[in-house]
């Protein structure tokens, strides 16, 4: 049992209160998985500048990655956000991967991209969201987590989201059933994995069809059809937001749609706190059916 919220926000007066309404929303689901949570945040001026891009690592402190990084990228910023570090910098992403691959080897990248940066760690959620800074976050769209962990250790690698793709993250309430047939055969493709979370291969598994043509509800949809188990997913990139079930819709899911926002959460109260939600659409997914909002 984990608690997945997410918010994708059309009307722009309302981009300044992303970081408060998503913590207002992680804060209803805490009891659902209280030993860890995380989010992933598009648009944030100060953790994603325009022009600049973003690595979210583990295992790396703020003074540290910037000293590390000097002499390579003199212009790198770094942020200390509980166990996770944000570093941008005026380069494309994969010149910054790069070179925190050379200048940090033992950092864990958890996320990367031109507008998504993702904020990880275990404890209570609501000690993490005020840890991460999360009310005073800005952006056009946001997924938060609360974990109970069922198939892996609770570490900061195993919290949720998982982001293996440009500007992608996946959260998931469930488990996966065959995970570890699919992780042997990502690997053979040279798939890389940093945790033996379960949920991490249905990101990489989506990130790989991403990679190789698919868009975001094809490779959904291909999901379905090969992983088994019980599960909520809830996928953004850097245009979309998707949620998808199970066959049997196992796990809970709700969905609110207004002309200023739509939103996705475990239960109807984490919905509750959003401007507007008297006015809105609500709806549970069906089975198997991929949902797609695009920015």
């Amino acid at each position: 049992m984990c608690g997945i919220v997410g918010l994708h926000l059309r009307e722009s007066s309302l981009h300044p209160r992303l970081g408060e309404l998503l913590a207002a929303m992680l804060g209803q689901v805490v009891e659902r998985g209280p030993d860890s949570a995380g989010v992933a945040v598009y648009g944030d001026p100060r953790l994603t500048p325009p022009g600049r891009a973003t690595v979210s690592l583990l295992d790396a402190d703020a003074a540290s990655a910037e000293a590390a990084l000097r002499d390579r990228l003199p212009d790198a910023v770094a942020i200390a956000a509980d166990a996770t570090t944000v570093v941008h910098a005026a380069v494309p992403a994969d010149v910054l991967l790069a070179a925190i691959a050379v200048a940090l080897p033992g950092a864990t990248v958890i996320g990367s991209g031109e507008d998504v940066a993702v904020l990880k760690g275990t404890g209570h959620p609501d000690d993490l969201a005020d840890a991460f800074g999360l009310a005073g976050v800005q952006g056009w769209q946001g997924v938060g987590h609360t974990r109970m962990a069922t198939e892996s250790a609770v570490t900061p690698e195993g919290a949720h989201p998982f982001s293996v793709g440009p500007d992608q993250c996946l959260v998931h309430n469930g488990s996966f059933a065959n995970h570890a047939t699919i992780r042997r055969e990502l690997r053979a493709q040279g798939v890389h994995f940093d945790s033996e979370n379960d949920s991490e291969v249905g990101a990489r598994f989506v990130a790989h069809q991403l990679a190789h043509g698919a868009d975001l509800e094809k490779a959904l949809r291909l999901l379905c059809e090969r992983f088994d188990g019980f599960y909520t997913l809830l996928v953004a990139t850097g245009d979309s937001f998707a949620v998808v079930r199970d066959a049997i819709a196992c796990k809970p899911a709700l969905v609110a749609e207004t002309a200023d926002w739509v939103a996705m959460a475990s239960e109807y109260r984490a919905l509750d706190v959003l401007p507007g939600i008297e006015n809105a659409r609500i709806f549970e997914p069906e089975p198997e059916e991929v949902y797609v909002w695009q920015r």
